[in-house]
């Protein structure tokens, strides 16, 4: 079984300097489904393997002085080129706060690719010469600093990998998320119909699918326009 298009499977490379961050979250869960069913590849490189010297030293003091440590390029170009001498990527990707915001429509386009590769910054900084040089593209999963890329490129591609068809058993669940049609997904209620107190709404239970969805479309843009108005005003909606 393959990912669609006969393309083969959508391959991931991560380099880290903490590889093993990554063993639980790709044997567990969604990424481990799609491996098992061979719709993703998920490569993790030990970016230690590179460095330099006796003790394979992958970072250094910063010029200019300032605290903190600097990944060094050396090692990650060494990384880096190995695996583009070997095939071609669609982005070389380095999770950042100053990069691109993530979003789903980027998270949909990446989910069309064949090969990936997810480069995790560490400690202060990278050498701005290994973005210069290798990146190719910069995101920003949020505004905060957390303690390294590792996070955040988990994010990334678990993001990416459910929208791979046939990963999520129901492939509509997928389409109809928050933010793939530009709001935030409505309420959903299941069984009892009434608990404690509590109703389910009329109008899913009444088996009219036209009036269903006129209720969920107008739900998902009363919780938009409350929770998170800034997506109106990115694109015009008819209510």
């Amino acid at each position: 079984m393959q990912a669609t298009g006969g393309m083969g499977p959508l391959r991931i490379d991560v380099i880290s300097v903490i590889p093993g961050f990554f063993d639980s979250p790709i044997q567990n869960g969604l990424l481990a489904i799609a491996r098992k069913k061979h719709y993703a590849e998920i490569h993790v490189h030990n970016l230690h393997d590179y460095g330099l010297g006796r003790y394979k030293q992958v970072d250094d003091t910063p010029f200019g002085g300032g605290a903190g440590m600097v990944i060094r390029p050396e090692p990650v170009f060494a990384c880096v080129e190995m695996l583009l001498a070997e095939r071609e990527y669609d982005a070389v990707i380095f999770p950042t706060p100053d990069g691109k915001p993530f979003d789903q429509p980027l998270a949909n386009r990446l989910s069309r690719s064949r090969n990936l590769m997810l480069l995790c910054g560490h400690y202060k900084a990278v050498d701005e010469r290994v973005r210069e040089m290798l990146v190719t593209m910069d995101v920003s999963v949020g505004d905060v600093v957390v303690s390294g890329g590792e996070i955040p490129s988990l994010l990334i591609m678990d993001a990416v990998v459910r929208l791979i068809p046939g990963v999520i058993g129901d492939g509509e669940s997928a389409l109809t998320d928050s933010f793939q049609t530009g709001l935030l997904d409505c309420a959903y209620y299941t069984r009892p119909a009434e608990f404690r107190g509590m109703k389910v709404p009329d109008v899913l239970l009444s088996g009219h699918h036209k009036k269903i969805e006129q209720w969920r479309h107008e739900n998902a843009m009363q919780r938009t326009r409350q929770r998170r108005p800034d997506l109106l005003d990115k694109t015009v909606f008819e209510e």
